[in-house]
Order: C-alpha cells, then structure tokens, then sequence
C-alpha cells in the first residue's frame, strides 16, 4: 500500500527535497502530490483524496491555517504544518485549527519523515515494530535500541538518526550533502564536515562494528554488511 501525500508549499526547492526524500527510500512507500499556493490546494484537497497532508502557513492566496479549518469542516485526515513561524501564539493557533503536528523549519527529513510514519501508523490504528538488521548492527525503531555486536549503545539523536538512515540505504554511497540535507536540514548553515565528525563519533560508539561504515573517498558514506 502506498500513502498519498499532498504536500502544500510555495518553495520549490523545499517541495523537491522533500519529493526526492519520501520517493527515493527504499520502503517506497509514498505517493508524492504537491501544490504551491492556497488555492491549487484547496482545489486538490476538494477532488481528491490524501492520507497525508504536509501543509505551509505563509502561503499565496491562501494561509495554510485557512486551508486546515477547511479540512477540519469535512475530513480528519492527519494534516502537519512545516512552517517558518516560530511564535507560541501562532504554534497554538495550528493546533486550534486541527492540525496533528506543527513542525518549525529548518526540519529535518528523517525526523520529518519518522513523524510521518508514525502518525499515519496511529491513524490507521497499527503500531510497526520495525526492527533492522545489517550485519552485527540492528536497530528497533520503535524504542530506539541500538545493539552493535550484542551489546546494547547509548547515543545522541543526530548519531541515532544517522545511523538509521544509512542501515535503510545499506550499500548506498551516500554523499555528505545529501546526509546534511537529511539529518541536520536543507537550511542547515555549517559546513559538511559536521558530517564527518558524527561518522567519526557514530563508529567510536559502534566499536568493532564501526567498520562497517565505509569512506568512499570524494563521495561519501556507505554502511555494508
């Protein structure tokens, strides 16, 4: 089963990286739409049917908060603000329109995309216990349990994240952009080397089985069996 997602958003770019994240995993499981201002999506939204909606505030035409009341008169279905809009009152507005979630940008992709999960996982009334295995690495999605070797590792959330979304691409060259998109945010103004330093840490904390993650020298990282 695929998702239909609609994502709503005036930023090209923004709704590229987004596209080229859900579609390009492994699990395939999106169907990607998009709009890019208020009313191509309320048009959308009246003829067609989502299971998930990823809804911009400032948008033309228009506001994301007037498109959510809209929806909430005829649908519950899971809608999530990505917004620039930092300010309590309008995080609270979101919630008084009916939104599910209320993510502020920059976001991160995988955090985005495990909120996504996870919400429609509770809509549909299913919990996934998700465990992955590559080589003497697994993990448990669901409580976040690294075993490395058959002991168990603490680690921080930028580690965690980064691990996971090498085991989902296990044998993928993953350059270190496209890990500084993903991890730390498409707006994330520090340099890629942020990403080396977490690699460096990641295989410390992994111990022997550090090694699976490999340098491809001027390209990136990939974790093998």
């Amino acid at each position: 089963m695929k998702y239909r997602m609609l994502c709503v958003e005036d930023d090209s770019q923004i709704r590229e990286i987004i596209e080229d994240y859900f579609t390009s995993r492994k699990e395939n499981e999106f169907e990607f739409f998009s709009a890019s201002d208020g009313l191509a999506a309320r048009e959308m939204i009246e003829e067609n049917k989502y299971d998930l909606i990823l809804l911009d505030v400032m948008l033309p035409y228009l506001d994301g908060f007037s498109i959510c009341r809209q929806i909430r008169k005829k649908s519950d279905v899971p809608v999530i603000f990505l917004t620039a809009r930092t300010l309590e009152e309008d995080v609270l507005l979101g919630f008084e329109t009916g939104c599910d979630d209320y993510i502020v940008k920059p976001f991160s992709l995988a955090t985005l995309y495990a909120k996504c999960i996870a919400l429609l996982n509770r809509t549909n009334g299913t919990i996934i216990n998700e465990s992955i295995s590559v080589g003497k690495i697994s993990v448990n999605t669901n409580s976040m349990e690294v075993i490395s070797d058959g002991k168990r590792v603490e680690m921080a959330a930028k580690e965690y994240e980064l691990l996971l979304y090498l085991m989902r691409h296990k044998n993928w060259v993953i350059g270190r952009e496209t890990l500084l998109n993903a991890i730390w945010g498409y707006e994330y103004e520090g340099g890629d080397r942020v990403v080396d330093n977490h690699i460096k840490k990641l295989r410390k904390l992994l111990g022997a089985s550090g090694n699976q993650i490999k340098t491809v020298i001027s390209k990136g990282y990939k974790l093998t069996d």
